[in-house]
């Protein structure tokens, strides 16, 4: 019964389209919230201004308020664990050649870059007033980028894959 279930799954990283899908996946999700607000609420909020405008400045609010609070609590040992936890996975991956763990970091090391991005996004946007108008560019900026580092993942992902499937003969298998 499990091995039909390890078959079916297939935990390789790179030969698996479980992985691809993931890859993708988390992509598109991180270019399609800031700070927790999805993309059609900015637009529309940037469209028909209004009550959909204030809800924006609401849901904002309360992504900022969260980071904050969240940081301040918990910034220190976040930090530290995940410090630590890239340290293993690209040791793993890069030294030690284990291919999961080279994907994992794949994913993860831009995705922490996005997160920093997003804290340096929420500290600006805390200090603006509502309605201010260099808001919706703020948000699409940041949106363009977190699209411009997902782009350039996958492309990297999928070279590096390409790179060690060929290398390590693990499509035959």
């Amino acid at each position: 019964m499990t091995g039909t279930l390890f078959d079916l799954i297939d935990f390789r990283s790179f030969p698996s389209i479980w992985y691809w899908i993931v890859l993708v996946a988390v992509w598109s999700g991180a270019s399609h919230r800031v700070l927790g607000v999805p993309q059609d609420v900015v637009a529309q909020a940037r469209r028909q201004g209004g009550q959909a405008a204030a809800d924006l400045q609401v849901m904002l609010r309360v992504g900022i308020r969260r980071r904050g609070w969240l940081q301040a609590r918990f910034g220190h040992w976040v930090l530290g664990l995940a410090s630590f936890a890239m340290t293993v996975l690209v040791l793993l991956g890069f030294v030690y050649q284990v291919p999961f763990a080279q994907a994992v970091v794949l994913i993860l090391a831009p995705l922490g870059l996005v997160f920093v991005l997003g804290q340096r996004l929420a500290r600006r946007l805390g200090d603006l007033p509502d309605g201010a108008p260099e808001l919706y560019s703020l948000l699409a900026n940041h949106r363009a980028t977190v699209q411009a580092i997902g782009g350039l993942s996958i492309f990297v992902t999928t070279m590096w894959g390409m790179w060690q499937n060929l290398t390590l003969g693990i499509l035959g298998h």
